[in-house]
C-alpha cells in the first residue's frame, strides 16, 4: 500500500540507519533584495494582519510578497522625491550656492515622502 506521499509522486531514499527519508525539493528562491521596506511590510503584517502573514508563509510567497512591496516602495520614493524637489525648487544651482539650506531641504522631502509611503504602501492592503 502506497502512501499519500507516494502516491503523490513522493519518493524516499534509504538512509544508512535503514530509515527512509523523503526526497524533498526546496523551490528556488527569489533573488530580489526585501530592504527596509519589505521588511517594514513584514512587521506590519505580523502585528496588524497575522492571518494573512501566516498565509502568505505557507503557501510560500512571504518573501517575494516582501520583494515586491519593496520594489513598490522603492519606485513610490523615487518618484515623489522627484515630485517634491521640482515643486520646491531645489535645483543643483542651490546645493552648489548653499548645501546646508540643500540638505536641510531634502531631508524635509525625503522625510514626507517616507511618510507617504509607509501610509500608502506599507500600512495598505
Amino acid at each position: 500500500m502506497k502512501s499519500l506521499f507516494e502516491e503523490l509522486g513522493g519518493t524516499y531514499t534509504l538512509g544508512k540507519d535503514g530509515m527512509y527519508y523523503p526526497n524533498l525539493m526546496i523551490e528556488e528562491t527569489d533573488r530580489r533584495l526585501i530592504g527596509k521596506w519589505g521588511r517594514m511590510q513584514k512587521a506590519f503584517l505580523e502585528e496588524v494582519q497575522p492571518s494573512l502573514y501566516e498565509r502568505l508563509i505557507l503557501n510560500g510567497s512571504l518573501y517575494r510578497h516582501m520583494a515586491d512591496v519593496n520594489e513598490r516602495a522603492e519606485a513610490m520614493m523615487e518618484l515623489l522625491i522627484k515630485q517634491m524637489k521640482g515643486q520646491g525648487g531645489i535645483t543643483e544651482s542651490l546645493k552648489a550656492e548653499q548645501p546646508m539650506e540643500w540638505v536641510g531641504r531634502m531631508n524635509s522631502i525625503r522625510a514626507r515622502a517616507e511618510e507617504i509611503v509607509i501610509e500608502e504602501v506599507i500600512n495598505a492592503l
